[in-house]
């Protein structure tokens, strides 16, 4: 509210000229997000069912299962960076959580011989293998002085071929790994509360405690203060006594943690698992980031606006669907969406530049 009422109190101080330049710099900076509301109203319009009480808990759905991923990939895009390897991260580890969760007895289990494993178990192997992906990205970027976008697409390539390798183990012949153990789809999707007749799934709990725990960590931590810092200028980072090269590979580290948690919850919430899952989920995050005002030029972003961006890229998304618009024109939509957000980014680089 503070900053509101600073922001209004600036406003009045301008004179008339300014005024208007004030005003016209609002809108074009922020016209992205009046064409959302805008859209998001017309599609409620056209389809009065778009925000009922069943659609709104699953666009909060589908936006808590997508914000671990673009939370993960915000910490690249601050360093200046991106990380294209975030989606094959997340199918490899939804695929490793389903075959260790397999219910026993299942006809087409794929470790046959295997119990089925305890969650915590399978929980941190998951996270231990997103945070080697994310080791071995940070290692080259901060070390070789690789562009993050070389690095990250040479590593989506190499786990694709080991998901496609994974699926080929055993008798299971590259089908879906599907026949989910109880304890897993429960300890995810099972109802947590009841709003009416619609089950709030246990997942987004979950979800909201990692964005609370990003929260302290980009706000209250000196890793965190350090990440900005190097965004915004790693040669005076490194100056000021920053480990450049360790806040980057921390970066990179806490990115995967972060897609290995998508893809656990991934692998219950979807319950068949192949080697699409986790397909183009970067292209969403990094979209989702945009939006949300964390800029390629490096050094901004907050926790709150990555939310907003997910949170308004599943509403139009949803909304298309409503419409009985194709899936293949969402892909157009969407490399607009990153475009438009990128482009309305850059000119307010170089405005205060």
């Amino acid at each position: 509210m503070n900053r509101i009422s600073a922001s209004i109190q600036n406003y009045k101080s301008l004179d008339a000229k300014e005024k208007k330049t004030w005003r016209k710099e609002f809108m074009i900076n922020n016209s992205l997000y009046f064409f959302l509301i805008i859209a998001v109203i017309l599609i409620e319009i056209k389809s009065p069912k778009f925000l009922s009480l069943a659609s709104v808990v699953n666009i909060i759905s589908l936006s808590a299962a997508a914000l671990p991923c673009a939370l993960g990939i915000a910490g690249a895009i601050v360093l200046t960076g991106t990380d294209l390897s975030a989606g094959r991260c997340v199918g490899l580890c939804a695929c490793v959580s389903a075959s260790l969760l397999q219910m026993s007895g299942y006809a087409n289990k794929m470790f046959k011989t295997l119990d089925t494993m305890p969650i915590i178990v399978v929980l941190l192997a998951v996270i231990a293998i997103g945070a080697v992906v994310g080791l071995i990205n940070g290692f080259c970027v901060a070390k070789f002085s690789l562009h993050p976008f070389i690095v990250t697409l040479a590593t989506q390539l190499i786990l694709y071929g080991i998901i496609l390798m994974y699926l080929m183990i055993g008798t299971n012949n590259g089908q879906s790994i599907s026949g989910l153990d109880a304890s897993y789809t429960d300890f995810i999707k099972a109802p947590l509360f009841k709003i009416g007749d619609v089950a709030i799934p246990r997942f987004i709990l979950y979800v909201a405690i990692l964005t609370v725990i990003m929260w302290l960590i980009w706000n209250k931590t000196s890793f965190g203060k350090n990440m900005f810092a190097v965004g915004s200028n790693p040669e005076a980072a490194n100056v000021s006594g920053v480990n450049v090269a360790r806040t980057t590979i921390l970066v990179f580290v806490l990115a995967g943690v972060m897609y290995s948690l998508t893809g656990f919850i991934e692998g219950a919430r979807i319950g068949s698992n192949s080697a699409t899952t986790g397909l183009n989920y970067e292209l969403d995050a990094i979209a989702a980031c945009v939006i949300g005002g964390v800029s390629f030029v490096g050094g901004i972003g907050k926790i709150s606006g990555i939310i907003l961006g997910v949170v308004m890229l599943k509403l139009i998304f949803t909304g298309l669907t409503f419409l009985g618009m194709s899936a293949n024109m969402t892909y157009i939509i969407k490399g607009l969406v990153i475009l438009v957000a990128c482009a309305i980014d850059m000119r307010k680089y170089l405005v205060r530049k």
